[in-house]
Order: C-alpha cells, then structure tokens, then sequence
C-alpha cells in the first residue's frame, strides 16, 4: 500500500514539475508569427492573435483575442474579432520537437460583421481566395488547424445568414445526412483540416451596406464542427438566437469549400425555426404591416449555384397589412423555394391554410438592395367562410359594426405584384352563399324598403357578391360589384375604399319586390331603371343616401316625365338624410 502511495506521489511530483518546467522551455509565442501568417495566407485576410499561452494538463495553447481585416471594399472595421482562441495540440511533439500540431480550435465570443453590398455579394465571399500580400507569403505548408477554424467560422455563420436573413433561403429533402450534391472550384488550400471547430457564444450582425439599414444580430451563436477540410464536406451544428425574439438549429453537411466564393459552397442541412418575430426581426420592410411570429421546420440545400428551402412553416399572430390587426388562429404553409444565387431570384410554389381555407401561391421573386420584388398569383377556390373569418382583421378588412360573416365560401383570382412594401393586387373575387349576420340592409336603405314594400330583416342573406378589385398603398377599387340579395333585388356599381377606410361608392338597386304606389309615382316601376344611392361614410360605418342627381337623369323629359319636387323630397327624407343634388 506505502509502495502505491510512493508510486502516485511520485506521478504527481512529475506532473507539477512538468507543468511548472515546460512552459520555461516552451516559448509558444515563437510559433505567434507562423500562425499569423499562415491564417493569413488561407483566409486571404489580415489576421493577429494575442500573446499565446501554453497549459499542460489542458494540452491546449489560448490567446487572448483573435481579429481578422475586413474585405477591403467593405471597409477597414475587423471582419471577426473574438475574445479568446484556444488551439487544442499534442503535447509531445510541441515539448520534445518544438512542433505546433493542432488537433482543435476553440473561439470564444467572436463578434462577426456580414455585410452586403447592392450587387449582392457578401465581405466573406472573398475569403480564403487570395493571398493578404505578395510581400508575405506563408513560409511552410499550411498545418493543420487554426486557418481551417476561422474560415469555418465564415462558412458555417453563412448558413444562417442565407436561412433568416433572405426571403429566398433555399432547401431539399434529402436527409442531412447524405454529401451536398457539388463540383465546386477547388478550394486553394486542400491541405488544411482540424478534427473539432467549435464557436462559442459569438455575436453575427448583418445588413446591407448599400441601404444604411439597421444591422440584424444574432446573438448566442455555437457552431461545431467535426472533421474540417477545405477539399472535403464536413458534419457542423449550429445554434443561434435570432433578431427580434426567437431560435434556430441548423444540422448536416457543407464543403468542399469554393475557393472562388465562399458564398456558392455547397450545403445540406436541417433546419428548425421557433419563435422567429418578422416585424421585429428586419426580415420584412416596416412599411409592408407585415408580421407575425413563425414556426419553421424543413431542410435547406445549395449545390453552389442553385438553393432551395422547402418545409412547413406556421404563422401565429399573422398581421398583412399596416392597417390589419393581429389574426386570433395561425395560418400554415407548406412550401418549396428554390433561389438562384448569382441572379438574387427564384421561383415560389406554396400552399397556404386556414383551417379547411386552402390558398395556392405560385410566381417568382427577385431580391434587390432594398427590398424583394414580388410576381405571383393567388389562386382560392370556394374557400368556406367560416374558416377565413379570423384572418379578416390581419388583412385590415372591417366590417360594419356589430356584423360578421356566416357560412358560405369566397372564390378568388388575383395577381400580386411589386415590392414587399408597395404591392398591388388585381383580380376577381365572388362570395356565395353567405350571410352578413347583424347587418339590416333593408333598414339602411329605407326609401327602397318604404318603396317596395320589402323587408330584409335583421340579417343580410348574399346569394352572389362578385367584383374585380385593386388593392394598392392607395387604397381598394371595386369595380362590376354585383350583389344579388333575395330579400331585394340585385346592386350594382363601382366605388374605393381609401386607406383611412373612408367608403366612396355610387350604387344602382334593382327591386325584385311589388313596387309600391310612391315607386309608381315617382316613375320607377321600370325594373330596368333601378334606384340610384351612395355608400359614404366608412366601412365599420357605412352611411346609405340618396343619389339624387343619378335619380334625376333616369326621367325622360321628352315623354313627359317631371316628378314633383316634393316627391324627390320625399324619397330624401325616407332615407333620413338631406338630398344629394
């Protein structure tokens, strides 16, 4: 028992000489400059590193900090900066032969800026292909470890700026498992690998130069990644929080790294969003009203010049317009979104549903500096109502007040143009069957009622409401509004609807009732002729009045027809309202 006590003691006694010795032997500080100068030789960019420190037990050699210049047409501000760098070597070799032989890299809170610029390239597309300086070419071939870190550092954060920072973030099914599918360019330094990269607690801000645009941070950013090489894909992990509330985790592949563009290398991964606030986050332009909270899961994949993003995703909360409020019942998609990379542009196949409300989105998207354009149809067919209720206020649609919609289905075709923030929207829209519960029409247009002797009751009953709309920032034009209501007859007319909601409509009511004597007299017994009115007022407060002037050019002097004036008083103060002239 002494004899294993004297054994272990004198273990122990070899260890903290060890500890306390080598590092007087050891100067790692002499291998600063070739680490310097072959991170930047791989990376293309400047890099320094702080004094280095050598532990043992720990058999890792740390820094106290790490930058990396910028992208000359980016600016002079560093690329990464990072609070801490520790470099995991073999021991041996390092006290007996002086060699620096990595074995991992470990960067602590890095602060990366992704920057880009109006023609759509990234200050990190440019890394690793070409030398920082003639004057300073690297000395040896490059080891492995430290470069490969650094630039996996730019590769891997790229996969996230492309998932949440682009409309156009692209995906596959294929397992994440499986090699991206990918020829790139070679990458210029194929001997470079290390067996663990990880990132810890790092900061990526990201923006567009061009548009002096509030910069999106991500915070809490980890990446792993296992096996890194240059010239061979690799397994990576990475978690983030996102701008404005939320996380995501993308899992799979990516490389071998494209030593023309680091942007065009390939990528295979799975992705899960949650809690990804879009009004908050920058994603969406804030003048678009758009928002909401989203759930995403699906996969993204690149073979370099082409991404796709495909998945299901659901919409809390939706808001569509800046006049919408909030929608109490999420709406969900599912979706395939492939991106071209060089031309910033793709095509957008989606299905969208409330409940049993199915919409079918189809068209392309083109990115640009400031915003994304838009060219898509909207295709809904028979739609039940009931469904689609909740999601009025997100489109800032109102009612009148106390009304609401009741069964039945709405049909619509539209075309959807323009950018995020200026969208224009044209086509026809029909409403069947349905009713506007609360809504007394016949009381509103109580000359009508007094003239044909019709009651409408309390409830408003729609046979058929169809119209061809243009929604803008300028408000909505209904044009051949054609409304049959069985309780009355059918109106006709055109109107708008500005963007305070402010109702500007000139109407034309056809009676299928017994036309009273007043109606008689007045000359109206005519079905063909029609009672003109107006809608003023606003939508949750529709105001109806007689259109005198349009009531007037239905009488023909020429066949003798000249109503008293008190009669046109009369119809006037049915309604209740002073005559239009």
């Amino acid at each position: 028992m002494k004899r294993a006590l004297k054994i272990v003691a004198l273990i122990v006694a070899v260890l903290i000489v060890l500890v306390l010795v080598v590092p007087l032997f050891v100067n790692v500080n002499t291998f600063k400059p070739q680490i310097e100068s072959e991170l930047s030789s791989a990376l293309g960019r400047e890099v320094k590193v702080g004094d280095l420190r050598l532990s043992i037990f720990g058999g890792s050699v740390s820094a106290d900090d790490l930058s990396i210049s910028e992208d000359p047409a980016f600016g002079k501000q560093p690329f990464v900066r990072a609070k801490a760098l520790d470099i995991g070597v073999k021991v041996l070799p390092l006290v007996f032969s002086k060699a620096l032989e990595v074995t991992d890299l470990a960067i602590d809170q890095p602060q990366v800026a992704l920057w880009r610029n109006a023609a759509g390239k990234w200050n990190f597309s440019s890394l690793g292909n070409k030398p920082v300086s003639e004057a300073r070419p690297a000395e040896k071939p490059n080891p492995p470890g430290k470069a490969a870190a650094t630039d996996a550092l730019k590769h891997a954060a790229a996969p996230l700026a492309k998932a949440e920072g682009n409309a156009a973030s692209p995906g596959s099914q294929d397992p994440p498992g499986d090699d991206p599918p990918s020829s790139p360019t070679p990458s210029s330094n194929p001997n470079l690998s290390v067996e663990k990269l990880m990132i810890k607690n790092g900061t990526i801000s990201m923006a567009n130069i061009s548009t002096h645009e509030k910069p999106q941070v991500y915070s809490n950013v980890n990446i792993t990644v296992d096996n890194f090489a240059f010239g061979a894909s690799f397994p990576f992990q990475l978690t983030a929080n996102l701008p404005g509330g939320g996380n995501a985790k993308l899992e799979g592949r990516a490389g071998p790294i494209d030593a023309s563009d680091a942007t065009l290398t390939p990528l295979r991964a799975k992705i899960t969003v949650s809690g990804l606030d879009l009004a908050a986050s920058g994603f969406v332009p804030p003048d678009s009203g758009l928002g909401g909270v989203v759930k995403f899961d699906g996969t993204i994949s690149s073979n370099g010049h082409v991404a796709e993003a495909s998945g299901t995703a659901s919409l809390a909360k939706l808001k569509a317009s800046p006049k919408g409020s909030p929608a109490s019942q999420p709406v969900n998609l599912k979706f395939s979104i492939p991106y071209q990379l060089e031309k910033q542009s793709g095509d957008l196949d989606a299905d969208v549903t409330l409940g049993k409300a199915l919409v079918k989105l189809t068209g392309t998207y083109q990115i640009e500096a400031a915003t994304t354009i838009l060219n898509m149809k909207m295709a809904a067919d028979k739609m039940p109502v009931d469904d689609l209720v909740t999601l009025l206020p997100a489109l800032g649609v109102t009612l009148p007040a106390g009304s609401r919609l009741e069964g039945g289905t709405l049909t619509a075709n539209f075309t959807i143009n323009g950018p995020l923030d200026k969208l224009v929207i044209n086509g026809p829209v029909q409403l069947a069957n349905t009713k506007l519960a609360g809504f007394d029409l016949g009381s509103k247009l109580s000359a009508i009622e007094a003239l044909t002797r019709t009651k409408t009751g309390q409830d408003t009953t729609i046979q058929n409401f169809s119209a061809d709309a243009h929604a803008s920032p300028q408000g909505i034009v209904t044009e051949n509004i054609n409304l049959n209501l069985p309780a009355l007859g059918v109106i006709t007319g055109n109107g708008t609807i500005s963007p305070q909601n402010a109702l500007n409509y000139q109407m034309n009511a056809k009676i299928s009732g017994v036309v009273g004597g007043l109606a008689q007299v007045a000359g109206l017994g005519n079905k063909n002729a029609g009672i003109p009115f107006l809608i003023e007022g606003t939508t949750s407060d529709p105001k109806f009045l007689p259109n005198m002037k349009g009531l007037l050019n239905q009488f023909n002097p020429a066949q003798g027809q000249n109503p008293a004036s008190n009669i046109l008083n009369g119809l006037g103060g049915l309604l209740g309202k002073k005559p239009k002239p």
